[in-house]
């Protein structure tokens, strides 16, 4: 893949410009508009003075996000009424949910398409449309002929199974700005697979809304279950890593345990959002279960799973929550130990069963001084559990997947063992050697941050240390 036209007529080519917000699937959907314009014979540029055309996509998720996808309206705005820039576009869940208030207030945006309409991004470079063009996302399911461009990190890339969701959790609107769950095939998927890795990617990280529900949609002999399509990207050839995020915390089949466990190329890393563990809190929630599953959940896993590395996000504030549930999301916290945690505050979504609480007075609101609160003290517990969990692999040998140049020295390497994900965990820092990009490497523990580990490399033969293969757009 290549992603920067030679120098031959690149002067003259059109240029795009996108900045990508929110979470991984957002990214996937950017890199679909990267390879619709492509295909169009833009050419990527980083710096948004340099392009003719600029596309923001959005996130809606929460009211941090919505407020961070604004400002980048904004801001790229500027070089639509002072620049170059002759067409702003603005995508995503954001433009989805607020598509007319958007145009409204936002009259320097050319263009508003929605969460799925990436390849709508094809005739807008190519000819006048109209100014609105945001459809009905349950009319689009990603699949292995849409062209994408990565962005980013040449050896890893996310694998969508499936858009939207069918969960009713109160707090979250994705399922009006995402639709129902639709997943893709798995041999949709294998395909898409297999190109990535002819790419050079060596790592898949499967995302979805509800992962663990993929398959679960499809029509007749079509069903499928999770299990079966792990077993069928472990087939493909070249591929070293899979990981899995975004299981909802449900029972999980035997066999699905079993490859977690067993498969080596499934890594035994459980991504769960968990979101609270009160059962009152649960239940305002809606999420369908207890704390109690949530404890016995937690404890199969760590039974089953010896080596298992557990990533999770909590909520705080959620209306109704209580000191004495909060307490209980502190004490369980210090039980689980998790590897890895983010804690979000809650916010109040229009359309959302948690915000008619709040309207109809039924779970009172907490003080947002409250929420802050709460969430720096759950981190800080983390903080301790992380430097503890970190300082335990001191002296480990691990093996290590060599990605790139650190960002504290370009005398250093930085690189991730499997434990730590894509993006969202730490990262190994390896403090000597020349290994090439893109290989696996054993490195020794030496020392640990809260965060991070710092490796030495193991002795080699290894030569220069090698260039990218690609060259991949960092997307803002």
């Amino acid at each position: 893949m290549k992603t920067e036209p030679s120098d031959e007529g690149a002067s003259s080519a059109r240029t795009v410009h996108f900045v990508s917000l929110g979470c991984a699937k957002n990214q996937v959907d950017t890199e679909v508009m990267l390879g619709v314009s492509a295909a169009e014979q833009y050419r990527w540029v980083p710096n948004p003075e340099e392009a003719d055309v600029i596309v923001v996509n959005t996130c809606g998720f929460i009211g941090p996000a919505k407020q961070e996808s604004i400002d980048a309206i904004v801001e790229m705005a500027e070089h639509r009424s002072e620049g170059r820039c002759e067409k702003l576009v603005v995508a995503g869940c954001l433009s989805q949910r607020y598509s007319d208030d958007l145009a409204k207030e936002l009259p320097e945006v050319d263009h508003f398409i929605g969460s799925s309409d990436m390849l709508k991004l094809g005739p807008i470079l190519k000819s006048p449309t109209p100014r609105l063009n945001v459809g009905n996302p349950a009319h689009y399911t990603m699949s292995a002929s849409d062209p994408r461009l990565r962005a980013g990190n040449n050896f890893s890339a996310y694998l969508k199974l499936a858009e939207g969701c069918n969960r009713t959790c109160s707090f979250c609107a994705i399922p009006s700005m995402r639709g129902k769950q639709r997943s893709r095939s798995v041999e949709d998927l294998v395909q898409e697979a297999k190109r990535l890795v002819a790419e050079g990617v060596l790592e898949l990280n499967l995302i979805s809304q509800d992962t663990i529900a993929y398959g679960r949609d499809l029509p007749g002999e079509k069903r499928t279950d999770l299990a079966e399509l792990l077993r069928a990207l472990g087939e493909v050839q070249g591929l070293r890593w899979i990981r899995v995020h975004y299981l909802y915390p449900e029972k999980l089949q035997p066999q699905l345990v079993a490859l977690f466990r067993d498969h080596p190329k499934v890594l035994p890393y459980i991504d769960m959002p968990l979101q609270h563990v009160a059962d009152g809190v649960l239940r305002s929630m809606r999420r369908g279960h207890g704390g109690d599953r949530i404890y016995r959940t937690v404890e199969h896993l760590r039974e089953q799973l010896e080596e298992m590395i557990f990533r999770t996000t909590l909520i705080v504030g959620h209306p109704g929550e209580s000191e004495q549930d909060f307490q209980e999301l502190l004490k369980f916290t210090q039980w689980a130990q998790f590897d890895h945690l983010g804690v979000f505050q809650y916010s109040p979504e229009e359309g959302t069963r948690s915000m008619d609480l709040l309207a109809q007075n039924v779970a009172p609101a907490v003080p947002q001084e409250v929420i802050e609160q709460r969430q720096q003290e759950l981190m800080e517990l983390q903080r301790d559990i992380s430097a503890a969990s970190m300082g335990s692999r001191v002296g480990q040998t691990l093996e290590v997947l060599v990605e790139g140049t650190s960002e504290e020295s370009d005398l250093l390497l930085d690189g991730r063992w499997w434990g730590q994900a894509q993006d969202v965990d730490g990262k190994v820092i390896l403090t000597n050697g020349m290994p090439d990009l893109g290989s696996f490497q054993r490195a020794t523990v030496t020392h640990a941050t809260d965060y991070d580990l710092i490796a030495d490399l193991e002795r080699t033969e290894s030569g220069e240390r090698a260039a990218n293969r690609i060259s991949l757009p960092t997307i803002p």
